[in-house]
């Protein structure tokens, strides 16, 4: 029906109760599927929930018995049944989302709350019972479950609502099982989100449950391993390490990272370098996450890639050591509770102390957290046990430094005096020449 400008667009038809799948005959049974799947088509309207709750329960209610339907023994979808249902998932579920609030600002217990979830929570259990059933052809369900499917439904992981996103990160990691054909193309719009993400918006709600489906999906990696994965690795991971909605994601992504490495030990450097690449500068807390991941990364790492990077790696460490945070100062100390860790130092340890001594004496000498004292005292106890020639070396030539430190000092302090006095002494236009 046509509406012309100025006219008031007609109400919906009211939806009409169908009968129960166990009252017809089984004969009749795929013709009144067909029909609840157009009644089920139809949309409610939830910002006026006192007007059209008969027709959201109603609506409800069919979803439900579409559920049972395909739970029970002669719920096999008969061919010509597969498009029409997957039409009627498509209109409920690829819908405008709301524009994004202030992640920031939402506590767990505020969490959005999608006013249509009633029904779009049944129509993702319908859709996952459909993926998951094994009477569900991969061969012939990719012509419904094409690539544009796949797209759309990846474009809802930016829902706000946490609980659509759970039941999103079940469908796509089902998907990408069942559906062989669509995995390439899966794993490329991932990336096409994340690089999105990165470098032109920053804001994303579903990039910690797409980590996680690339999680498992990593594990899965054969080796050798392809260039593709590699420059998952090198474009889109270790730049996720940038943005600062880090947080929300820090444990996933560092999951993937370690599978990686884990896979292939000779990704170890990259990986450490892009660390070192992105390693924040004034965020405390972000760098608390980097040095925990840090860690996780080096008990994966074998001497010999530890040894390429060893040198701006413990540069870097230095410096966290002698953080005025202690959180900083203290989970770079714990790097020196891990056996395997102290392993890869004591093998290189005519490189590392020297780099990292003056930190160790610094904290020594001037921490205000007495908690870092002891830790630092633990760790210089360690280097003392495990070379106790070097640390003396060590120690000698940070007693150098400081003497001459401390000559300089007192060297500009006369010089100013020198200033002082004979600038006291000149007249108002004269100038002043100190050699």
């Amino acid at each position: 029906m046509l509406v012309k400008r100025g006219q008031r667009k007609p109400d919906p038809q009211p939806m009409e109760p169908l009968p129960l799948f166990q009252n017809v005959a089984v004969s009749d049974r795929a013709s009144l599927f067909l029909r609840k799947l157009h009644l089920c088509s139809s949309p409610c309207d939830f910002s006026t929930p006192e007007t059209s709750a008969p027709q959201i329960e109603l609506k409800r209610q069919t979803l439900l018995e579409l559920v049972d339907f395909l739970d029970s023994s002669s719920g096999k979808l008969a061919p010509h049944l597969h498009e029409d249902f997957i039409r009627m998932v498509s209109v409920n579920l690829f819908r405008c989302l709301p524009p994004s609030s202030d992640l920031a600002d939402l506590d767990d217990d505020e969490s959005y709350q999608e006013p249509s979830w009633p029904h779009l929570q049944i129509v993702y259990e319908l859709l996952l019972r459909y993926i998951a059933s094994s009477e569900t052809d991969a061969k012939f369900a990719k012509r419904f479950i094409d690539h544009i499917f796949v797209l759309r439904l990846m474009e809802l992981f930016d829902s706000e609502d946490p609980r659509e996103r759970e039941y999103l990160k079940t469908l796509l990691h089902r998907i990408y099982g069942k559906f062989m054909v669509h995995r390439p193309f899966i794993r490329k719009a991932m990336n096409n989100v994340f690089y999105r993400f990165i470098f032109e918006t920053q804001r994303h709600c579903g990039i910690g449950e797409l980590l996680e489906i690339l999680g498992s999906i990593i594990n899965g990696f054969a080796l050798p391993m392809k260039e593709e994965h590699k420059l998952l690795l090198i474009r889109a991971l270790i730049p996720l390490h940038k943005p600062k909605g880090f947080w929300a994601y820090h444990h996933q992504l560092a999951y993937c990272i370690i599978q990686f490495v884990d896979k292939d030990y000779h990704l170890a450097e990259l990986v450490i370098r892009g660390l070192l690449k992105y390693w924040p500068v004034t965020n405390c807390q972000k760098e608390v996450l980097f040095l925990a991941e840090l860690e996780e990364v080096l008990e994966a790492t074998p001497a010999s890639e530890f040894q390429r990077c060893m040198l701006p790696l413990f540069r870097q460490i230095g410096r966290c050591l002698t953080s005025s945070h202690f959180q900083v100062s203290q989970q770079a100390l714990y790097l020196f509770n891990s056996e395997h860790v102290v392993n890869l130092i004591a093998q290189n340890r005519n490189v590392i102390l020297p780099v990292i001594f003056d930190a160790l004496e610094k904290n020594t000498q001037g921490h205000w957290n007495q908690g870092i004292h002891d830790l630092t005292a633990n760790v210089r106890r360690i280097f003392q046990e495990m070379d106790s020639e070097l640390f003396k070396e060590c120690q000698e030539q940070y007693l150098e430094k400081a003497t001459r430190a401390r000559s300089l000092e007192e060297q500009r302090e006369l010089t100013w005096k020198r200033i002082e006095t004979v600038a006291a002494t000149a007249g108002p236009d004269d100038m002043v020449l100190v050699n």
